[in-house]
Formats: structure tokens, C-alpha cells, sequence
């Protein structure tokens, strides 16, 4: 009997487990659609084997049910945990599920191990501060001090600086997006707190385009504070 039951549902429990049980007792099975586990009693497990029964004991729940005869699944956002619904054929084509683009950007960026979404200002203020202090170790961009992007990091003097754009201060893509870059920005902070490094951040917002005129400002920042360390 086991042997036709797996046919149809995901048991949790032995055929010994089975076999013992009354027909009162719940046993332990695997939705099909979600992988939550659920219980149903032995007498509804055996009944769920006739053809003409209403639940086939695969799912945990109705909602499960019509998520599968319309071709969809319970998934869970990599980046935040929300359960929502996709399309089987994403999922086959998809590495990683999310609810949103906002949370497939912010996973995306945390956890890329090469390349980078950088700034003009940024690939600029590289070059010259890379000429302007020949002997100065200067990391940019990197993940491996904090385990988390650092647009400026100098090791020698326990100093990192980061170039905050209008993204951090405004909600251009939304307020949830916001309210996640902020928040990253805050464990930025107290990692750098942690490894004692000195956190320096730049309001980066008012230059709305790039240009080399407006970025000198902010090139003499970086070099007044580091001539200070």
C-alpha cells in the first residue's frame, strides 16, 4: 500500500510508522507545491488513494492546490524570505527566485564577485587618487574588508570613504529600495566600527550629472582628509 501512497504525495514517516498507526493518527507528509510539512490522518492518507477522492493528499493546503493546476509555485525570495507565486517555466530558467527588482538588485549587488556598477565620479576620483599617492595602498570597490562594498578603503590608515549619490537620501526607485539602501548603509557603519576603521561619507547627491569642474570638490575632501591622518 505505502508503495502506491508514494505515488502520490511525499510521506515523511516509515512503512513500520505506517503499519502501526490507527486510523486517527496523523502522520507527517511534504506539500508538493510549497515543501512545507503538514499532517493528515492515516484514514484521510488511505482514502486520498481512490481516484474519485477530493484531496490526493498532496498538498497542504487549497491554496497549494490551485497554485498547481495553474502551473505556478510557492517560491521564496532569496533576498527578504517573501513567499509569493512563479511561473514554473521562470523557475526551470531561473538561478534565484525574488519578489521584486528591488530585492533581486540589492541581493545581486551583495553578493557579486566580479564586476561592478561604478560612477563616473567614482572611476574618476580612482584614477587621480591612484596618481596623487603612488605609494598609498588604496582599495576600490572592494567586498573582502567588511564583506561589503567599500567605495574607498586605505588599510594603512584604517580609513574608508564612501560616496553617497541622491539614491541614499531619496526614494528614486521607491521606498522600500530606499529604506534598504539605508539600512545597508547602517551595517556598513557598524562593521567599520567593529574593525575599527574610521567611516568617512560623502554627499555625493548635489552633482546631478558628472562632470570633472564639479568633482574636484570632492577630490579635495578625500585629500584634505587623508593629509589630516
Amino acid at each position: 500500500m505505502i508503495n502506491d501512497i508514494i505515488l502520490t504525495m511525499k510521506p515523511l514517516y516509515t512503512q513500520e510508522e505506517f503499519n502501526s498507526s490507527k486510523s486517527r493518527d496523523k502522520l507527517q507528509l511534504q506539500c508538493h507545491q510549497c515543501n512545507a510539512v503538514f499532517t493528515l490522518m492515516k484514514k484521510r492518507i488511505q482514502d486520498s488513494l481512490n481516484p474519485k477522492a477530493k484531496s490526493s493528499g498532496k498538498f497542504c493546503s487549497k491554496l497549494c492546490s490551485n497554485i498547481a493546476q495553474r502551473n505556478k509555485q510557492i517560491v521564496f525570495c532569496k533576498n527578504c524570505n517573501t513567499k509569493f507565486q512563479k511561473d514554473l517555466h521562470r523557475i526551470k530558467n531561473t538561478k534565484n527566485n525574488f519578489c521584486s527588482k528591488s530585492c533581486a538588485g540589492t541581493y545581486n549587488n551583495k553578493h557579486k564577485t566580479h564586476g561592478t556598477r561604478r560612477s563616473k565620479l567614482e572611476i574618476w576620483l580612482e584614477e587621480k587618487l591612484t596618481n596623487h599617492y603612488p605609494n598609498l595602498e588604496i582599495h576600490f570597490n572592494k567586498k573582502d574588508t567588511i564583506e561589503s562594498e567599500l567605495d574607498i578603503y586605505i588599510p594603512s590608515l584604517s580609513l574608508a570613504i564612501e560616496l553617497n549619490g541622491i539614491f541614499h537620501y531619496e526614494p528614486i526607485f521607491g521606498p522600500k529600495k530606499l529604506n534598504q539602501i539605508q539600512t545597508n548603509d547602517i551595517s556598513k557603519s557598524k562593521a567599520c566600527i567593529d574593525k575599527e576603521i574610521d567611516l568617512c561619507t560623502i554627499d555625493t547627491s548635489g552633482q546631478k550629472y558628472f562632470k570633472e569642474s564639479t568633482s574636484l570638490i570632492f577630490l579635495d575632501i578625500i585629500t584634505n582628509i587623508i593629509s589630516k591622518r
